[in-house]
This record gives C-alpha cells, structure tokens and sequence, in this order.
C-alpha cells in the first residue's frame, strides 16, 4: 500500500515551516519527500549515464575495481556479497561506493580510503564526485531544519559532518531469473545519520510502518527521499527512528529490466563521539544509550554485522 502521509515538503518553505513539516515526517514514518531541492537534473542524468555504463562492463573490468579485505567502502562490490542484518541470503545487488575526497596529510586520511576512478567510463568521475559534492550540501540543509526541530542551533551538524565519512553509492540490481532466491535488498535499517536517496526508475523501495505494514515509497519526479539511519536515531534517542526499509522483486512482467538507484550515506567524522542528546531524553523516554560510541567504531561494528569485513 502507499504511505499516505509521506508527502512531499519544499524547500522553498520558510525555514520554520519546512522543519515542522521536515522533523514530522521524520517522527512519523522516519522518511520524509523533499522536493525543490535545487539539485541539478542535468548532473543526475550524467550520474545515472555513467552508473549504467560501468555496470554493463564486463565482469573481469568490473572485479579490477574491487578492494580485497576493504570492507566495500570504496570501489566494486560484486553481487551476492551483502547481506542484511540476520538474514539468511544475500541481496540481488552490486554497487560501487564514492568517498569523500581529502587532502593529502589529512587527520581523517586513516579512516577514509582513496578513491577509486574507473578509467573505462568516460565522464564518471566529475559525474559522480559532482553529485557526491551537492547532495552533501543538500544533506547539510536537511541536518539544518533537523537541528532547528530539536531546539539545537540551525549549524549545529555543520563539524560533525563537513568532514564526514560519507558515501555514494551506486546500486545495480541484475533482472532476476524466475524464481529467484532472496531479494533486491532485505529488510534493514541504514547505518549513518541520514540518507538522501534520487529516485528509481523501477518501483520496489518499502518502508515498514508502525502497525506492521509494509508502505510504497514513490516519491513524485524530481523528488529526493531522504531517511534518517541509525546513528542519528541513537543520537536522539529514538525521537527520530531509522525506519526499516526493504527493495522488493519486481512482478514477473518486469523481472527482465534491471533497476539503478543512487543514495547518499551522510555520515559523522570518525572522531564524532555519538551522546545522546541530553533534551532527548526525558522520565518517559530514558537514555537507552548511556556510553557513548564514536562514528567509527560505530560504523565498523554495523559493517561486520551486513559482512562486508
């Protein structure tokens, strides 16, 4: 079924307005549907452009790309190798991810991997680091009106991730033979504090609602969906939840077509020491995270659990 109350919210809005509405959704459904967003369409077409030609490489160009022992953060990951959090199969999916990009010398240098360009796709780098770099800034925004709904000043997520481990991830999901085993993606909750997410050509992203049923998330054109992860939901102490999301097969008709999807993984520096909130907490809702953990610690832990390490 759809989710009726995840409607779209302008950014043109007066900021008061648009973090009501924003932080509502998100204490709502934990998704929100951000539309005049500023994001410019003609740099998401050359993105998508470059993601479907370096997914129809043969697989040998493809697996050059892979890291060993990197834990997918950079590069190619092939399909079948993530898993959800307790599942028992794999998901239908392969993926490249895009880092933040540092200066040599850079305090965070051990923390994040460099880069990987492949050279076989033309345009892919300033495609793709290009969009890495406005739907940070988009993200920024978003973290802003968040802050505001909290009571924290509107910069108050600025150092906490201006310089965080955040990634792009471009996602390819094959067409499935018939009767396939597992699905597109499990359900799961996302790690980092908020995930901006271009829509898909193909439908299937879901969201688990409070009642126990599963609601279709399919954002109008030109739309961003935009969900809050786990670190931001332990940070407030669950007064924004990381909602679990799923991407379900497609019906038999529309098996043989293949579906890209970009998110955008916003993430905390390594050193952000994760505390909850202390206005977050209240005799109604005690801390149920007393100790504290960094982002990096934090992260490693969760990717172990999805066994990309």
């Amino acid at each position: 079924m759809p989710a009726p109350g995840v409607v779209p919210v302008s950014l043109r809005e007066p900021e008061a307005a648009f973090a009501d509405k924003l932080g509502a959704s998100f204490e709502r459904y934990g998704f929100a549907v951000v539309a005049d967003h500023g994001l410019d369409a003609a740099l998401i077409d050359r993105a998508y452009a470059a993601v479907k030609a370096f997914f129809a490489l043969p697989e040998a160009e493809k697996m050059r790309w892979r890291v060993a022992n990197g834990g997918g953060q950079r590069g190619y990951t092939p399909f079948g190798v993530e898993a959800a959090k307790g599942a028992a199969d794999v998901d239908l999916k392969e993926f490249w991810h895009v880092g933040r990009e540092l200066q040599p010398g850079h305090r965070y240098a051990g923390f994040m991997p460099a880069n990987l360009w492949p050279d076989a796709v033309n345009d892919f780098r300033p495609a793709l680091y290009g969009l890495y770099e406005a739907l940070d800034a988009l993200g920024l925004k978003v973290l802003a009106a968040i802050a505001r709904r909290l009571g924290l000043p509107a910069g108050y997520f600025d150092a906490a991730v201006g310089e965080g481990n955040s990634v792009l991830r471009l996602l390819h999901y094959p067409p499935l033979p018939p009767n396939p085993q597992g699905v597109r993606a499990g359900a799961h909750e996302d790690i980092n504090a908020i995930t901006l997410l271009l829509g898909a050509e193909e439908a299937g992203l879901q969201l688990l609602d409070r009642d126990g049923h599963w609601l279709d998330i399919a954002p109008p054109p030109g739309c961003v969906v935009v969900n809050i992860g786990d670190m931001l939901q332990r940070l407030t102490n669950h007064v924004l939840p990381s909602t679990t999301h799923r991407v379900i097969n497609p019906p038999a008709e529309r098996a043989h077509l293949p579906r890209y999807s970009i998110p955008f993984f916003q993430h905390f520096a390594p050193d952000f020491l994760i505390d909850t909130l202390p206005q977050c907490v209240t005799a109604e809702r005690p801390n149920r995270y007393p100790q504290p953990i960094t982002a990096h610690d934090y992260l490693m832990e969760r990717l172990r659990e999805i066994r990309l390490t």
